[in-house]
């Protein structure tokens, strides 16, 4: 089978790569196996040197890389340099920390020692999506790999030129053949992989049903999964909120990436007291996010990534209007160009609020007080992020703690930060990533009891 990387802005194809055959993916697997006995034997100072030298090599090339993102998923170049930047900065912080997030931990007990270690177990299969081609790689790799773990990547179709960037950027800098391997896989190769016996862990970030799929496969075989998967993210606005710095941060947080990200704010949910002065806010600050050639530096907003990802948004924007929502600003569809739209008289039986919208669409809600809020936010499927605005710290503490996701934001763009637990509950997923806590997600926390002989 062929698969096609056709730039989002042009429609021009510019790659061609064939899926991998199943001797090819026995020979990865046995690969693998090989790289794993070796790799988990290294010292924290060996893998700590060889990210860093990722992390060097990220930079070095971040012309080059973003301009790679832009051409295959159409995302804006300003935001495919931050894209590399980041990840550039999460080798780093891996590289330095791991090494004490891994460390043993003893614990008092009647015994002579018992202590808890945190060990490698095998080959981690990733399922990466194409919205942040480098970013949800690194995301997972830099703390897989410290952890001692190898990894086999299956990448999204339209991206397949980033999996091979990655590939070559961790081999450039040293990693052993086998510890990263980038495969070009058709769906029903998945299987195969999971099933065999050093892959021990399975990540996926994607949609609910490619989430479904995995997690079931996983199961089947024993294997643990990770999920990251759709948000509806609510942005709470209450009365004594600054509505100004809100709207200027929910139009960012909208339409980053042209609103094709799990953690971007959805579903707009105003109290009635400041609710035209949001929404007059929220016009205005759109005004400067005009769509256009992704690697015009006066863009902000790029294509969706693929023809059939616009027509879906645009099919539940018909469906919510046919119910009785009102267009205010965009609407309009071509090919892969969506522009930035904003639409109110939003009700919660609607599409735009019952499933995730992934593309530069807004819905705004009227509500008429902070319980109204939450509870219209927690009226969803989805448990991925929030965002909460308000003056009063106080009542902001209690209800961050009253929203059902996995991560809440105060005054804030709701974003991941490689120093913070990251993923959902719900639809949303489980398991965690990120953080101490998501290094531990794949290794095998092993106790060890010791008794005087």
């Amino acid at each position: 089978m062929v698969l096609k990387s056709i730039n989002p802005y042009t429609l021009q194809t510019e790659a061609e790569y064939t899926t991998f055959s199943k001797v090819q993916i026995d020979q990865a697997l046995i690969l693998a196996q090989k790289a794993y006995l070796d790799w988990r034997q290294t010292s924290f100072s060996k893998r700590r040197d060889l990210l860093l030298q990722v992390a060097q090599l990220l930079r070095s090339k971040k012309d080059e890389l973003a301009r790679l993102i832009t051409t295959e998923m159409g995302k804006v170049l300003t935001e495919s340099h931050a894209e590399i930047e980041k990840c550039a900065n999460h080798c780093q912080y891996f590289a330095t920390h791991s090494e004490t997030f891994l460390q043993d931990v003893t614990v008092q007990t009647k015994a002579h020692r018992s202590l808890i270690s945190f060990e490698p177990i095998g080959a981690v299969l990733a399922i990466m999506p194409w919205n942040y081609p480098f970013w949800q790689v690194f995301r997972y790799l830099a703390p897989t790999l410290m952890a001692g773990n190898v990894s086999l990547l299956k990448h999204a179709p339209n991206v397949i030129g980033c999996g091979i960037a990655i590939e070559k950027l961790l081999h450039e800098a040293g990693f052993p053949i086998g510890a990263f391997q980038h495969l070009i896989l058709n769906t029903n190769d998945i299987e195969q992989i999971i099933q065999a016996d050093i892959v021990r862990g399975v990540t996926l970030t994607g949609s609910e049903s490619a989430g479904s799929s995995v997690a079931t496969l996983a199961g089947k075989h024993i294997k643990k999964s990770v999920l990251e998967l759709g948000g509806s993210d609510p942005f709470i606005v209450l009365k004594d909120a600054d509505t100004a710095k809100a709207a200027h941060v929910a139009v960012q947080s909208r339409f980053l990436n042209a609103g094709q990200a799990c953690i971007c704010a959805k579903r707009f949910i105003v109290v009635t007291e400041v609710f035209d002065d949001f929404i007059q806010a929220f016009q205005k600050e759109m005004q400067s996010y005009k769509q256009g050639d992704p690697l015009n530096p006066h863009i902000k907003v790029g294509p969706m990534a693929r023809i059939d990802l616009a027509q879906k948004l645009k099919s539940q924007l018909d469906h919510s209007v046919a119910k009785g929502a009102r267009i205010l600003v965009g609407g309009e569809v071509s090919q892969c160009a969506f522009t930035p739209t904003l639409v109110d008289r939003i009700l919660p039986e609607m599409v735009i609020f019952q499933e995730e919208t992934f593309g530069p669409l807004a819905a705004i809600l009227r509500v008429n007080h902070p319980q109204e809020a939450i509870y219209i936010a927690n009226q969803s499927r989805y448990g991925l992020a929030a965002s909460l605005w308000t003056n009063d710290i106080e009542q902001a503490y209690h209800l961050a703690r009253k929203i059902e996701a996995g991560n809440v934001f105060v005054n804030s763009l709701a974003y991941s930060d490689s120093k913070l637990p990251f993923g959902g509950i719900k639809k949303s997923g489980f398991g965690r990533e990120l953080s101490d806590y998501g290094q531990k997600e794949f290794t095998n926390i092993k106790t060890i009891v010791i008794e005087e002989a």
